[in-house]
Parts: C-alpha cells; sequence; structure tokens
C-alpha cells in the first residue's frame, strides 16, 4: 500500500538531512563538470521581444518598497515590465576569473544553478503584444520568448478585472541535483522563495503589489504553460501563480476552460548525460498540490512603523542589482543595534507589506539567532517568533532551562528573546557543516519551520511553502545587509539534528530548514567583474 503523502515527505525531509559527526544527504560525491547543467532556458523558434535595461539610480528607498502604498503606481505597460524584471530575475553581472566566466543574477540561487524559470503572461499592451499572451523570461537576453497567444475570455477568467500581470515561477531539479544530490529539492524551493520576494519588492518599487493565486494549483499551473509531463532527466515542475499590479483581483478569478491553442518553441537541453534521483520525484509527487488553497493570506499582526529606528534610505534599485552573496565575513566587523533591529522587523509580517503579505497564511518559520557582534547586545543565543501567537507551542518543544528573557527593543515590540547568553561563535560554525562563515560574521541564523503541524493542518504541500517563506527572509536579509553596507549569504549545507539537540527539540513539529549569515565580506581581488548584460553589445 502506497504511503500517505505526508509520511513520504517526511520520509524525505529525515533521508535528506545532514548528520554530525560526518554524514551527508546523498549526492555525486564529485563534480561531473562536463555535465554541468546550462543555467539558461531558452526556446528554439519562439519569437523573442528584447526589453529595456533602465539605469538603477534613483527611485524610491528600500525603506518605502515594502510598503506599496507609499509609491504612486506606475502604468502596466513595457517599460514597467521590464523594469520589473530587470530589479528581480535578471543578470546582474558577470564575473571572471582566468578563462572561467561566470553570471550572478538579482535573485539568489544555491551554488548559483539557479532552478527557478520565470513565465509572464500579460493582456494586450501597445508596444508589447495585440493579443494576450504568455512568454517566457530570459534572464540571458532580458527578454520576452513569445510562447502563446490567449483570447480575450481566456485572459479574462485568468487575470479578472484591473491592470496587471501574471508570472509563473517553475523549477528545473536537475540544475541543483547535479551538485547537490538528494537535497535539491529543498534548495530548489529556497530559491523559489527567494525569486517571489525579489519579484514583491520589486513590485513595490513601482508602488505594485504580489499575491499568490490561491485557485490555480499545480496541474492547472502546468497546463497554462504548456509544460509536459515531468518525466524525463530534465523535468520541469510548476511552482506556483502570482498576480503583479497596482490593482488586485477584486474577484476571484478561475483556470480558463481551454488551454491556449499552440505553443511555440522548444526548450533546450541543459546537459547531455544526467544522474537520476528518484527520491526528487517521489518527494515532489507527494507535495503537489492539488486543488484550491484554504489559507488566509493576510498576515494578521499589524504594525506601524516606529520613528525610533533609523530606515533604510539607500536606493531599493541600486541595492536588488548590487547584491551579492558573500563568499567569506572578515571575523570584525559590527553591526549597528539600530540596523539589526530594523532587519528583524523587516522580516516580520505586516499587513499589506511586502514581500510577506504576498505569501499564504500566517508566519510559520521563527529565527534562532546566533548573535556574534552586534553593538550594543551581549553575544548569545536568541530567537525571534514571528507569530507571537505561537509563542507558548514553540517554548513547549524547547529545553526547559533555556531563559526565554525578553528583549527591549523599544517601540518595535519585537518577539524577541534571549535563550542563552555567551560566544556562539563555535556551536554556528559547527552547526552549518563546520563552515566559518557563519561564525565570522556579525549574526548568522537557523531558520525552524513548524513543519508537520503546518502539513497536518494544511497538506503535504506545506513543506514547499515553508521553504519559500524561509527563502524570502532571506532575501530580505541580503537586501537589508547591503543597505547597512554589509553582505550575506544562505547557507543550505547544516546538520540539521544538531539544531535540534542544542534546543532540546525531539520531534518534526519544529524542524531547521534553512541557514544565513550577515557580517563584513572578504572580496576576492583577483576577481575581474563586467557589466551584466556586455554580451549583448
Amino acid at each position: 500500500m502506497p504511503k500517505p503523502d505526508l509520511d513520504v515527505v517526511l520520509a524525505y525531509h529525515e533521508a535528506s538531512k545532514h548528520r554530525l559527526p560526518n554524514r551527508y544527504a546523498r549526492s555525486a560525491g564529485q563534480l561531473d563538470w562536463a555535465n554541468q547543467p546550462n543555467p539558461f532556458r531558452l526556446y528554439a523558434g519562439a519569437d523573442k521581444l528584447p526589453l529595456a535595461r533602465p539605469e538603477p539610480v534613483g527611485g524610491p528607498s528600500l525603506d518605502d518598497v515594502y510598503d506599496p502604498s507609499r509609491i504612486s503606481a506606475a502604468p502596466v505597460g513595457p517599460a514597467s515590465i521590464a523594469q520589473l524584471l530587470y530589479d528581480s530575475l535578471a543578470l546582474s553581472a558577470w564575473k571572471q576569473y582566468g578563462d572561467s566566466r561566470w553570471s550572478l543574477r538579482c535573485n539568489p540561487s544555491s551554488g548559483n544553478l539557479h532552478p527557478t524559470e520565470a513565465y509572464v503572461i500579460t493582456a494586450p499592451i501597445l508596444g508589447l503584444s495585440e493579443s494576450a499572451a504568455l512568454w517566457h523570461y530570459s534572464p540571458l537576453l532580458h527578454a520576452l520568448e513569445r510562447r502563446a497567444s490567449l483570447d480575450a475570455s481566456q485572459w479574462a477568467a485568468l487575470a479578472g478585472d484591473g491592470e496587471r500581470i501574471v508570472i509563473a515561477l517553475t523549477s528545473i531539479f536537475w540544475r541543483e541535483a547535479w551538485k547537490y544530490g538528494e537535497r535539491a529539492f529543498r534548495y530548489c524551493q529556497h530559491d523559489v522563495g527567494h525569486a517571489l520576494a525579489a519579484l514583491s519588492l520589486a513590485a513595490g518599487a513601482l508602488g505594485w503589489h504580489l499575491r499568490i493565486q490561491a485557485n490555480f494549483d499545480d496541474a492547472d499551473v502546468a497546463r497554462l504553460l504548456g509544460l509536459p509531463d515531468p518525466e524525463g532527466p530534465e523535468p520541469e515542475h510548476a511552482d506556483v501563480l502570482v498576480f503583479i499590479g497596482p490593482r488586485l483581483p477584486s474577484s476571484s478569478t478561475h483556470m480558463p476552460e481551454s488551454s491556449p491553442a499552440a505553443f511555440v518553441g522548444a526548450p533546450n537541453r541543459l546537459s547531455e548525460s544526467h544522474r537520476e534521483w528518484p527520491i526528487l520525484e517521489q518527494v515532489a509527487r507527494a507535495s503537489t498540490r492539488v486543488g484550491p488553497i484554504t489559507l488566509e493570506v493576510e498576515p494578521p499582526r499589524a504594525r506601524v512603523e516606529p520613528p525610533s529606528v533609523e530606515p533604510a534610505v539607500a536606493s531599493a534599485r541600486e541595492l536588488f542589482r548590487s547584491r551579492r552573496s558573500a563568499v567569506a565575513m572578515d571575523g570584525e566587523s559590527t553591526l549597528a543595534r539600530a540596523d539589526w533591529l530594523r532587519m528583524l522587523a523587516r522580516v516580520m509580517p505586516q499587513p499589506g507589506h511586502a514581500p510577506f503579505s504576498g505569501l499564504l497564511g500566517r508566519a510559520r518559520v521563527h529565527l534562532l539567532l546566533f548573535v556574534h557582534r552586534v553593538d550594543d547586545v551581549a553575544p548569545g543565543l536568541y530567537l525571534l517568533v514571528r507569530d507571537p501567537n505561537q509563542r507558548e507551542s514553540i517554548t513547549a518543544r524547547l529545553r526547559e532551562d533555556l531563559r526565554w528573557t525578553p528583549v527591549d527593543t523599544g517601540a518595535l515590540e519585537l518577539p524577541l528573546v534571549l535563550l542563552d547568553e555567551g560566544d556562539t561563535r563555535l556551536v554556528a560554525a559547527l552547526l552549518a557543516c563546520r563552515q566559518d562563515i557563519a561564525a565570522d560574521g556579525a549574526f548568522a541564523v537557523a531558520m525552524l519551520a513548524e513543519l508537520e503541524p503546518a502539513m497536518r493542518e494544511h497538506g503535504a504541500w506545506m513543506y514547499r511553502h515553508l521553504h519559500w517563506e524561509a527563502g524570502a527572509i532571506g532575501q530580505v536579509l541580503y537586501l537589508e545587509a547591503e543597505a547597512s553596507k554589509l553582505r550575506a549569504t544562505g547557507i543550505g549545507c547544516f546538520f540539521d539534528d544538531g539544531v535540534h539537540e542544542l534546543l532540546g527539540i525531539r520531534d518534526a513539529g519544529l524542524q531547521s530548514i534553512y541557514h544565513f549569515t550577515v557580517g563584513g565580506p572578504v572580496e576576492d581581488t583577483r576577481l575581474q567583474v563586467l557589466d551584466a548584460y556586455h554580451h549583448l553589445a
């Protein structure tokens, strides 16, 4: 008898854990460089529409884009669509060392492998298309590849009333599995979360909002995009469909009764040969979302922006395009207490604020903080409970001897507590697969998800959404670190149960799903930095 979906997902989570002292989730063990997947999907035979590449100067501050209502909404058109994609999913630079050259993007990815693909659906727009159309977005070209046309009834059913575009995200697991093997499914979901937050914040800079379309399940999205059944060595899986625009639908929209009549273009092959990882397709099937979502859309906790914390006044668009993942931290740089508190305030959900109002339901991912060098903050282990209503249930899952001392955060009133005071550098590095970068920053983070309770309440597909939430938190930390003249990086390699043992967690009610660190970067001066689109000159 087949296992229930929840059991399959929980079994995958256990199988893909790294374990102390030296047991790691299964991977190829060495990199087959000759078959490294192409990070760029292109559709041969599809017409390509190049998009404008605006200079990332001026515009709203990072502080402003969290609340799109502060910004006059731009009209939906070729210029604003180009700006949205340029600020969120486009290339941001190339780096070169000797004969090796690789690209960077506004949205980060585990191993810079980029399993996430984006598709854009637009209404008839002057200068874009005479009819509603489905496009694939190519970051390599910063261009839209036209895949299909939609008739007026299909667009009306899909998007409802008002000015907006629709974006769908998909994942190609092979790009991550080539390097990370069985743990790749987790990293693909983190990347979806980063992409969602990047889109949400870039939309905020246009005075637009982002919201997940709750009525479409995974099969609906795949059918709309013309994706083949996920089989073979390079299957592409539908992840999520979102509305983006100045005014989101006032009424429920639904899947058009018919799909586009014809799809144009053949996708390129990413590798010549492949290694199979059956467990990835098993967990993908088990975590497939079937039917509409019944979760609440708006986070319940309201918050007034406090005047006591200095806002991040740096240009949002400059930060979007200059964001980089640190490869090492200097072990010296400190972070101002006010900047640290601002970062923590920004990862708390607020109604109508990007990026978390675009996700589904209340906050279910909480932050364990290893504080090393934050001015006027004692080094130690802290916990930020992102949904304060869950304080009691989380307390019950942790060791009884932890201190739970409230931290005075002034007008912010953050649900932040000190669990244990002392030097946490060695334990932070140990838990992050012995990576010094977790000890050498100003602080490190382990994200704790309400794993099994979320899936039991809403279905096994919540496993993916929890990782999206963690990725969105990471994207905020990236940008806030840049605004503070520091740098950040996501850490996907960590000893899962080592974190749980540290806190006394004994079941899947709380699980570590993503690590992060923020600090002063060590720059590699041997690298040459090239313009993002110099190859198109």
